[in-house]
């Protein structure tokens, strides 16, 4: 191609399984030199690739503000890479080339191919590509997530981000190690959203039933939002359950609604890790806190890791001292992080 020029249809294919920073360096340089760049995602409908629509949305999201990318699927009807054969290629070379209607001039892949490849072999009247790929590897990424979460992109990281959640009665320090871990891991954390909105009345036994459903739903939603900016784990200090325990507690007079939409919250809810954080540390009276609760506070912690069991959330116990308590968190953590080093 001469200096200056563009090809006009250009093409570069992947499982992108998952999507790293040496796809994202190809892309963009791809899609400088066409006038359209045909992305193609190679997918598999089993639980040895990732979800075609994450994928896809991935590389939308990467690449829409671009212009001249267009999206295109292929399915891969094998489990193994080993087993794509040339007497495959050319199946799945005329699927594309029917997708892309028209002539490619120039196929892109990165450099962990070469010359003698199915692109090469499969498109002989386009120009072949080839991009350094540097370091970057999926299959390294796959074995090590976490320690290779630099090779990521941004749009990718929410994908594999951990949930931990802290629980347990009133008083037992979750706020405060809620955000010490998160200062340790160098993360978000997502606060106590009931504690603010529960003292609209000034204190918690006025509480109105509105109150409990604006706790609901504002703390899902925040945990949504910051999923996708946190760096390996996101940190939640308390969730749906625990409003569920208290609207109880306080005699919510809206309870049978409230309890359905912490119940329907809860069926959607995910954790990696869910620490309970024994009764076992000296009681403070900060703010509104019940003095029945403080008066039989094994009984109330007890009922509230019943109620996680219930809905399957089972837990680990955290006891001790406050050092105790954020040295055994970060050993559950990185357990739960690094489980196979």
């Amino acid at each position: 191609m001469k200096k200056g020029m563009k090809y006009e249809v250009g093409m570069y294919g992947g499982s992108f399984n998952p999507l790293h920073m040496g796809h994202v360096d190809c892309i963009m340089k791809a899609a400088s030199l066409c006038e359209t760049l045909y992305i193609v995602i190679s997918y598999r409908e089993n639980n040895t690739d990732i979800d075609v629509k994450i994928k896809y949305r991935w590389i939308y999201q990467l690449t829409k503000h671009i212009g001249n990318v267009k999206i295109i699927l292929l399915e891969d009807k094998l489990t193994n890479k080993a087993d794509y054969v040339e007497s495959l290629w050319e199946d799945d070379c005329k699927k594309v080339r029917n997708q892309i209607c028209g002539k490619i001039d120039v196929v892109f892949c990165g450099s962990d191919y070469d010359e003698k490849s199915f692109w090469n072999v499969c498109y002989p009247e386009s120009e072949l590509v080839i991009f350094p790929r540097n370091k970057y590897n999926s299959t390294e990424i796959r074995s090590d997530v976490y320690g290779h979460w630099e090779w990521l992109p941004r749009v990718v990281r929410p994908y594999y981000t951990k949930k931990v959640l802290l629980i347990g009665s009133e008083s037992c320090g979750k706020s405060t190690l809620t955000v010490n871990l998160a200062n340790h891991y160098n993360t978000n954390y997502l606060e106590e959203v009931g504690r603010e909105l529960s003292e609209l009345s000034g204190t918690d036994t006025m509480m109105i039933s509105e109150d409990f459903t604006r706790i609901l739903l504002e703390h899902k939603i925040k945990e949504m939002k910051l999923m996708q900016y946190s760096n390996k784990i996101l940190f939640e200090d308390t969730d749906c359950l625990i409003t569920r325990f208290f609207m109880e507690f306080l005699k919510d007079e809206n309870m049978e609604k409230n309890a359905e939409l912490a119940e329907s919250i809860a069926a959607l809810n995910s954790y990696d890790l869910v620490l309970y954080l024994s009764p076992d540390v000296e009681w403070v009276q900060d703010g509104d806190r019940s003095e029945i609760i403080a008066a039989d506070r094994d009984s109330f912690g007890n009922k509230i890791r019943e109620l996680y069991d219930k809905f399957g959330f089972k837990s680990v116990v955290i006891s001790g001292n406050y050092l105790e308590r954020y040295e055994k968190a970060i050993e559950y953590i990185d357990k739960m992080l690094f489980v196979d080093k």
